[in-house]
């Protein structure tokens, strides 16, 4: 059983908070593409921290981060992914601005959205600290070490899932009022510009 379960609790919750990569794609796809592609992208997100929690259980992450090419082409890959979702956005721009329940998501654009968050996870540097750098400050001083790392990574995606998923009903939400054709290009060039300044950022620091 992990150590200290709830002090690990509020600091996953408070890091899922925090403005991000994970938060931007998600963000992005529920203002395109509505509820069901954000919570695609959360799921998405949530798979990522997944992978993130059992690579840093059999000490894969820490190769990872310490073996400088492998690691900034896996940055660069994620920062292309957030400058590429942000173009899109300040694409849509020029185009009508449609009504919010107009663009219903299909199967290929929910698989779509589902990759866009794992990608943003795994691409997320923050992602990759918490899993080497947290997650074994919890782990269990008895017991396997193992169980508890990848438990933890569980509580986790969980903890953050939870909070993204009421982050995209507050967005859907935000997006059904916003009727209007100005405010809905607005959210685009906000969400645009933000999505690129996170992916030149990431890369900049890769």
């Amino acid at each position: 059983m992990p150590t200290h379960l709830a002090a690990f609790i509020a600091t996953v919750a408070l890091l899922a908070m925090l403005p991000g990569a994970n938060n931007a794609a998600i963000t992005r796809q529920t203002l395109h593409s509505g509820r069901r592609a954000g919570l695609l992208t959360v799921a998405g997100s949530s798979t990522g921290i997944l992978i993130w929690a059992s690579a840093a259980a059999v000490g894969l992450s820490a190769v990872l981060l310490t073996n400088p090419d492998t690691y900034l082409l896996l940055r660069l890959a994620g920062a292309a992914v957030l400058c590429i979702l942000g173009l899109q956005s300040l694409w849509a721009i020029r185009k009508p601005a449609a009504a919010p329940d107009a663009q219903p998501t299909t199967g290929h654009a929910g698989r779509r959205s589902y990759a866009v968050g794992v990608a943003a996870s795994l691409g997320n540097p923050k992602a990759g600290v918490v899993a080497v750098s947290l997650i074994p400050q919890f782990v269990t001083a008895h017991g396997s070490v193992l169980a508890s790392s990848i438990a933890l990574g569980a509580i986790w995606a969980a903890v953050s899932g939870t909070w993204f998923c009421l982050y995209v009903w507050i967005i859907d939400k935000a997006r059904a009022r916003a009727g209007r054709p100005g405010v809905q290009r607005l959210m685009h060039a906000a969400t645009g510009v933000t999505m690129l300044g996170l992916g030149v950022a990431v890369a900049i620091n890769a």
